[in-house]
């Protein structure tokens, strides 16, 4: 099952909507969406390894331009979601020393996450809920994620072939640890 959807996605590297679809994939996964870009990044390089620098400039800055909206929903949405509940379960004053922490360790904290497969869109909504500095916030999404989308697009470019029959020769075992992360980084933000 995963073979056909591996082919298929492989022979729409080089479709015209491929990039369009790239960058819409780039720009939810930083404000609501659980897939990164990676799952299209990947394959789109191995298909076109001479489009691999576009494709690393495009998922950068779609994800920052849709880190930036899930920084605004965090800003704009908070009051009329989040402290309403905040005030019922009696938490406020723990917020305020989430707030404080997120305020000096923030620039960290969102280059980290935006660095690595942790869900980014919780580091961009967390930022708006705490007022993280906006320049600070974009500074930092636009390097972590920079560096997060070249070195992934760099590594295939420089030794593509190789990776590629390493993919095609375990697929199904390479399927099964992105999932494991994937969910791992879910249980992660839930649980710490």
């Amino acid at each position: 099952m995963i073979r056909p959807l591996y082919d298929w996605t492989m022979a729409q590297a080089e479709r015209p909507y491929a990039s369009r679809f790239l960058a819409f994939l780039s720009f939810l996964e930083s404000s609501v969406f659980p897939i990164p870009p990676d799952v299209l990044l990947i394959p789109m390089v191995l298909g076109a390894r001479a489009r691999a620098w576009y494709y690393a400039t495009l998922c950068t800055v779609a994800s920052v331009v849709g880190g930036l909206a899930g920084y605004l929903i965090g800003a704009y949405l908070f009051e009329l979601v989040g402290q309403p509940i905040l005030e019922f379960y009696d938490y406020v004053e723990q917020f305020n020393d989430f707030e404080r922490i997120y305020q000096q360790w923030g620039l960290w904290i969102v280059f980290l996450a935006g660095f690595t497969p942790f869900p980014f869109k919780v580091i961009t909504i967390a930022s708006g809920v705490a007022g993280l500095d906006l320049v600070t916030f974009m500074i930092a999404s636009t390097l972590a994620r920079g560096a997060r989308f070249f070195l992934v697009a760099g590594l295939l470019w420089q030794f593509g072939p190789p990776i590629r029959g390493f993919i095609e020769r375990n697929l199904g075992w390479l399927t099964v640890l992105f999932f494991v992360l994937l969910f791992g980084g879910f249980l992660a933000v839930r649980y710490l």
